[in-house]
């Protein structure tokens, strides 16, 4: 098939690398201008520079909303039209000019986890698995009957790094085994069920600021999901950011005041977390390691040289 490509970062690029190695015909590629936000920046592999490589023309937009695109895209003729990654809303007029319409690929399983970054929120949730829908697009977003969809476990350990190389990996699968269901001429897929629908927004510094009430569980996740090459989860230690990147919940229950800084044990320091009203249980955050305003990596051990005092949600 003739295909048009929307995409954006190494999600976009690991899209186009698929497509140019399957049989199908990438005859342009859209993609946006590089952006200057801390989250555009992670994974930013470049689609225009893997268009180029490959002869392929390429479109560069912030929207793809004006007439001189829309005549390109007619102009290109493609059979259909796969979208990732693509920050910005794509009109019915685009999304519907190809005789198959557009393939979109999230990096969620849909219906849970439309919008952006489902991999860190699905992290934070305490979700059991990950994966990668392709579906398609219709007027209300992520929200299409899904053509193919792939799940990976996640892991107890596992970081937002660790689920992202998961799943970038099911990308070329469900991308060219979707395309390949379409073109084998198939029209009837699975209808997503609106009743498991959720949505989330982009990531802000507000979403990974620590709130020491929350149960050590769910912290230990917060941390895990803003792992490198992310923005760390924080907080503050006498007036000072102080940012935590690692932690594990505590073996011991520690009860008390939330941010109090407590206890060591083993390798970490315990900070005083709020209690986990789903168990009951009150278990503190044992802090491992930690980077300074000044940018210093240490030891908890080490940057707590005593015990008392609070980490706090605030300067």
């Amino acid at each position: 098939m003739r295909v048009v490509m929307f995409g954006y970062q190494t999600w976009g690029h690991r899209t186009l690398k698929a497509l140019l190695d399957s049989e199908h015909d990438v005859v342009m590629v859209v993609t946006h201008p590089r952006s200057e936000h801390a989250y555009e920046k992670i994974w930013s592999d470049s689609v225009a520079e893997l268009a180029e490589e490959h002869g392929v023309p390429v479109v560069i937009r912030n929207r793809p909303d004006d007439d001189e695109l829309f005549q390109r895209l007619k102009e290109a003729d493609p059979d259909i039209i796969v979208a990732n990654n693509w920050r910005t809303w794509i009109p019915p007029r685009v999304y519907a000019l190809p005789p198959h319409g557009t393939l979109n690929v999230h990096d969620s399983l849909l219906p849970k986890y439309a919008g952006f970054s489902p991999l860190i929120w699905a992290l934070i949730n305490g979700e059991s698995e990950v994966g990668v829908t392709a579906h398609l697009m219709d007027e209300v977003l992520d929200a299409g009957d899904i053509v193919l969809q792939r799940a990976v476990a996640v892991g107890p350990k596992d970081t937002a790094t660790d689920l992202f190389h998961k799943t970038v990996d099911l990308i070329a699968p469900v991308t060219i085994g979707a395309l390949d269901r379409i073109a084998s001429g198939e029209t009837e897929f699975t209808r997503q069920d609106r009743s498991q629908a959720s949505f989330f927004h982009k990531r802000a510094e507000e979403d990974i600021r620590i709130d020491w009430g929350w149960p050590a569980e769910d912290l230990e996740r917060l941390v895990r999901a803003q792992s490198a090459p992310y923005p760390a989860a924080f907080t503050f230690h006498r007036g000072r950011r102080l940012e935590i990147l690692a932690a594990v919940v505590s073996e011991g229950r520690y009860g008390g005041t939330p941010g109090r800084v407590f206890y060591r044990e083993g390798d970490g320091v315990v900070i005083v977390a709020g209690a986990d009203a789903r168990t009951g249980r009150n278990h503190g955050l044992a802090v491992t390691r930690v980077r300074t305003e000044d940018g210093r990596e240490l030891p908890a051990t080490e940057y707590f040289r005593s015990m008392g005092g609070y980490l706090t949600d605030r300067p």
